[in-house]
Protein backbone atom coordinates (compact mmCIF):
# COMPACT_ATOMS: atom_id res chain seq x y z
CA UNK A 1 0.00 0.00 0.00
CA UNK A 2 1.66 3.23 -0.89
CA UNK A 3 2.49 5.53 1.69
CA UNK A 4 0.03 8.12 0.55
CA UNK A 5 -2.84 6.62 1.53
CA UNK A 6 -4.77 7.99 4.38
CA UNK A 7 -5.25 5.96 7.59
CA UNK A 8 -8.86 6.20 6.50
CA UNK A 9 -8.81 3.48 4.30
CA UNK A 10 -10.56 0.48 6.08
CA UNK A 11 -11.49 -3.28 5.37
CA UNK A 12 -15.19 -4.34 5.29
CA UNK A 13 -15.14 -8.05 6.47
CA UNK A 14 -11.84 -8.55 5.21
CA UNK A 15 -12.44 -6.77 1.67
CA UNK A 16 -9.92 -3.80 1.13
CA UNK A 17 -10.75 -1.00 -1.57
CA UNK A 18 -8.28 -1.86 -4.40
CA UNK A 19 -6.61 1.39 -5.60
CA UNK A 20 -5.25 2.16 -8.78
CA UNK A 21 -1.83 4.25 -9.36
CA UNK A 22 -1.58 7.98 -8.91
CA UNK A 23 -4.73 7.94 -6.73
CA UNK A 24 -5.48 10.95 -4.45
CA UNK A 25 -7.71 10.28 -1.48
CA UNK A 26 -7.49 13.07 1.42
CA UNK A 27 -6.85 12.04 4.76
CA UNK A 28 -10.23 13.18 6.08
CA UNK A 29 -11.97 10.88 2.87
CA UNK A 30 -13.16 7.53 4.28
CA UNK A 31 -12.94 4.73 1.77
CA UNK A 32 -14.68 1.30 3.19
CA UNK A 33 -15.17 -2.62 1.42
CA UNK A 34 -15.62 -3.87 -1.59
CA UNK A 35 -14.08 -0.04 -3.68
CA UNK A 36 -12.33 -0.02 -6.63
CA UNK A 37 -10.67 3.12 -7.58
CA UNK A 38 -9.39 3.47 -11.29
CA UNK A 39 -5.98 5.33 -11.96
CA UNK A 40 -6.07 9.08 -11.67
CA UNK A 41 -8.87 9.20 -9.48
CA UNK A 42 -9.33 11.79 -6.90
CA UNK A 43 -11.32 11.79 -3.32
CA UNK A 44 -11.56 14.95 -1.70
CA UNK A 45 -12.22 15.92 1.60
CA UNK A 46 -14.77 15.03 4.18
CA UNK A 47 -15.94 12.26 1.48
CA UNK A 48 -17.39 8.97 2.07
CA UNK A 49 -17.08 5.70 0.45
CA UNK A 50 -19.01 3.01 1.86
CA UNK A 51 -18.67 -0.17 -0.26
CA UNK A 52 -20.03 -2.39 2.36
CA UNK A 53 -23.17 -4.28 1.53
CA UNK A 54 -22.38 -4.12 -2.18
CA UNK A 55 -20.21 -2.87 -4.73
CA UNK A 56 -18.62 0.76 -5.93
CA UNK A 57 -16.06 0.96 -9.15
CA UNK A 58 -14.80 4.43 -10.04
CA UNK A 59 -13.29 4.79 -13.55
CA UNK A 60 -10.16 6.17 -14.42
CA UNK A 61 -9.44 10.04 -14.21
CA UNK A 62 -13.05 10.49 -12.19
CA UNK A 63 -13.27 12.90 -9.14
CA UNK A 64 -15.42 12.99 -5.97
CA UNK A 65 -15.55 16.83 -4.54
CA UNK A 66 -15.87 17.47 -0.61
CA UNK A 67 -18.45 15.84 1.29
CA UNK A 68 -19.87 14.12 -1.02
CA UNK A 69 -21.52 10.50 -0.22
CA UNK A 70 -21.13 7.34 -1.89
CA UNK A 71 -22.89 4.39 -0.76
CA UNK A 72 -24.99 1.19 -2.01
CA UNK A 73 -28.11 -1.29 -1.80
CA UNK A 74 -27.65 -4.80 -0.50
CA UNK A 75 -28.29 -7.78 -2.39
CA UNK A 76 -31.90 -9.58 -0.89
CA UNK A 77 -34.14 -12.24 -2.05
CA UNK A 78 -36.92 -9.83 -4.10
CA UNK A 79 -33.70 -8.02 -5.75
CA UNK A 80 -30.63 -10.17 -5.71
CA UNK A 81 -28.24 -8.13 -7.36
CA UNK A 82 -28.79 -5.24 -4.97
CA UNK A 83 -27.79 -1.58 -6.27
CA UNK A 84 -23.97 -1.64 -6.65
CA UNK A 85 -22.62 1.71 -7.57
CA UNK A 86 -20.93 2.16 -11.05
CA UNK A 87 -19.11 5.77 -12.06
CA UNK A 88 -17.90 5.74 -15.15
CA UNK A 89 -14.16 7.35 -16.61
CA UNK A 90 -13.37 11.02 -16.05
CA UNK A 91 -16.73 12.24 -14.42
CA UNK A 92 -17.47 14.58 -12.12
CA UNK A 93 -19.38 14.64 -8.55
CA UNK A 94 -19.90 18.19 -7.68
CA UNK A 95 -19.20 19.11 -3.65
CA UNK A 96 -21.84 17.41 -1.62
CA UNK A 97 -23.21 14.90 -3.77
CA UNK A 98 -25.42 11.79 -2.39
CA UNK A 99 -24.69 9.36 -5.24
CA UNK A 100 -26.77 5.59 -3.42
CA UNK A 101 -26.47 2.45 -5.95
CA UNK A 102 -26.86 3.92 -9.48
CA UNK A 103 -24.65 3.82 -13.17
CA UNK A 104 -22.72 7.53 -14.28
CA UNK A 105 -21.68 6.85 -17.60
CA UNK A 106 -17.88 8.39 -18.91
CA UNK A 107 -17.78 12.29 -18.65
CA UNK A 108 -20.48 13.68 -16.48
CA UNK A 109 -20.80 16.23 -14.51
CA UNK A 110 -22.93 16.01 -10.99
CA UNK A 111 -23.68 19.39 -9.87
CA UNK A 112 -23.01 20.57 -6.10
CA UNK A 113 -25.83 18.71 -4.00
CA UNK A 114 -27.50 16.68 -5.78
CA UNK A 115 -29.02 13.05 -5.02
CA UNK A 116 -28.87 10.02 -7.38
CA UNK A 117 -31.02 7.30 -6.03
CA UNK A 118 -30.61 3.72 -6.62
CA UNK A 119 -30.96 1.97 -10.11
CA UNK A 120 -31.01 5.35 -12.07
CA UNK A 121 -28.74 5.06 -15.08
CA UNK A 122 -27.07 8.38 -16.11
CA UNK A 123 -25.94 8.05 -20.04
CA UNK A 124 -22.42 9.50 -20.96
CA UNK A 125 -22.11 13.19 -21.02
CA UNK A 126 -25.01 14.21 -19.23
CA UNK A 127 -25.32 17.21 -17.11
CA UNK A 128 -27.19 17.01 -13.66
CA UNK A 129 -27.50 20.81 -12.38
CA UNK A 130 -26.33 21.72 -8.99
CA UNK A 131 -29.27 20.65 -6.11
CA UNK A 132 -31.22 17.83 -8.70
CA UNK A 133 -32.84 14.80 -7.08
CA UNK A 134 -32.84 11.69 -9.58
CA UNK A 135 -35.66 9.19 -8.64
CA UNK A 136 -35.23 6.09 -8.44
CA UNK A 137 -34.65 4.09 -11.75
CA UNK A 138 -35.00 7.28 -14.09
CA UNK A 139 -32.72 7.23 -16.89
CA UNK A 140 -31.09 10.10 -18.11
CA UNK A 141 -30.14 10.06 -21.62
CA UNK A 142 -26.79 11.49 -22.84
CA UNK A 143 -26.56 14.71 -24.56
CA UNK A 144 -28.73 16.27 -22.03
CA UNK A 145 -28.83 18.87 -19.28
CA UNK A 146 -31.34 18.07 -16.40
CA UNK A 147 -32.47 19.66 -13.55
CA UNK A 148 -35.13 20.20 -10.66
CA UNK A 149 -36.67 18.07 -7.81
CA UNK A 150 -37.49 16.15 -9.34
CA UNK A 151 -35.00 16.23 -11.96
CA UNK A 152 -36.75 16.83 -15.72
CA UNK A 153 -34.65 17.03 -19.27
CA UNK A 154 -34.11 20.83 -19.70
CA UNK A 155 -32.32 21.10 -22.99
CA UNK A 156 -29.54 19.87 -25.43
CA UNK A 157 -26.13 20.21 -24.33
CA UNK A 158 -23.80 22.65 -26.32
CA UNK A 159 -20.90 22.04 -27.60
CA UNK A 160 -18.85 23.92 -25.26
CA UNK A 161 -20.71 22.07 -22.61
CA UNK A 162 -19.94 19.00 -23.63
CA UNK A 163 -16.27 20.10 -23.96
CA UNK A 164 -16.25 21.02 -20.57
CA UNK A 165 -16.63 18.01 -19.37
CA UNK A 166 -12.90 16.83 -20.94
CA UNK A 167 -11.93 20.23 -19.58
CA UNK A 168 -13.50 19.37 -15.89
CA UNK A 169 -11.58 16.17 -15.59
CA UNK A 170 -8.47 17.48 -16.67
CA UNK A 171 -8.58 20.09 -14.36
CA UNK A 172 -8.96 17.18 -11.52
CA UNK A 173 -6.05 15.64 -12.69
CA UNK A 174 -3.79 18.07 -12.47
CA UNK A 175 -4.90 19.78 -9.08
CA UNK A 176 -4.44 15.89 -7.77
CA UNK A 177 -0.88 15.68 -9.17
CA UNK A 178 -0.23 19.27 -7.36
CA UNK A 179 -1.71 17.41 -3.98
CA UNK A 180 0.62 14.29 -4.74
CA UNK A 181 3.58 16.17 -5.74
CA UNK A 182 3.58 19.69 -4.74
CA UNK A 183 3.67 20.72 -8.14
CA UNK A 184 2.37 23.63 -9.88
CA UNK A 185 -1.17 23.58 -11.05
CA UNK A 186 -1.19 24.82 -14.51
CA UNK A 187 -4.16 26.76 -16.16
Amino acid sequence: MNSAYPPSLQPYQNVMPVIGDRVYIHPSASVIGDVTLGDDVSIWPGTVIRGDVNRITIGAGSNIQDLSVLHVSHKSSWDPGGAPLVIGQYVTVGHKVILHGCTLGDECLIGMGSIVMDKVIVEPQVLVGAGSLVPEGKVLESGYLYLGSPVRRVRVLTEGELAHFAYSAQHYLRLKEHYLTGAEVGA
